[in-house]
């Protein structure tokens, strides 16, 4: 997998191509693949950068960085989608680890929320991230609050 591209820039930054592709992404993940209509955009994306990784000319992945205030407290990490045909590559630990280096690099170190999908919780807590809530129903998928604290060593 060496021809995936790792990308981060912020909303006004990402060309309408980009912008397209990665909502396209997203919709296919999170509404069609988990039959979950759900409100995909939100009017966060505006203020959050975008992580996306490129095998040619396709977005294969994406997260979203999220600031303090608009999620959560916390800095938070959102919207992690890997296309169906790449997650048997492990893209989806490749990009959380891009996502918190890259989180590091710009902000610092820090504690970062996430609202996390149940089944997901320990896939999040290899990374370090311990649920703080308890499981509530978020458009008919169970979720649980998680926060990787400043001082986290994985």
């Amino acid at each position: 997998m060496n021809n995936i591209h790792w990308n981060t820039k912020s909303f006004n930054e990402l060309t309408n191509h980009e912008l397209y592709a990665i909502l396209q992404l997203r919709t296919q993940v999170f509404v069609v693949e988990q039959n979950c209509p759900y409100p995909e955009l939100d009017d966060k994306d505006q203020n959050c950068l975008h992580v996306f990784a490129t095998y040619g000319p396709r977005i294969i992945a994406c997260s979203r960085i999220v600031p303090p205030g608009l999620s959560y407290p916390q800095m938070s990490i959102g919207r992690v989608a890997v296309s169906q045909d790449f997650r048997d590559k492990k893209l989806g630990r490749t990009l959380m680890n891009f996502t918190l280096e890259k989180i590091d690099e710009l902000f610092g170190a820090q504690d970062i929320q996430i609202g996390a999908q149940v089944y997901l919780n320990n896939f999040y807590a290899s990374f370090g991230f311990e649920a703080v809530s308890l499981d509530y129903d978020l458009d008919g998928i169970m979720h649980v609050d998680m926060l990787r604290k400043l001082n986290c060593v994985i």
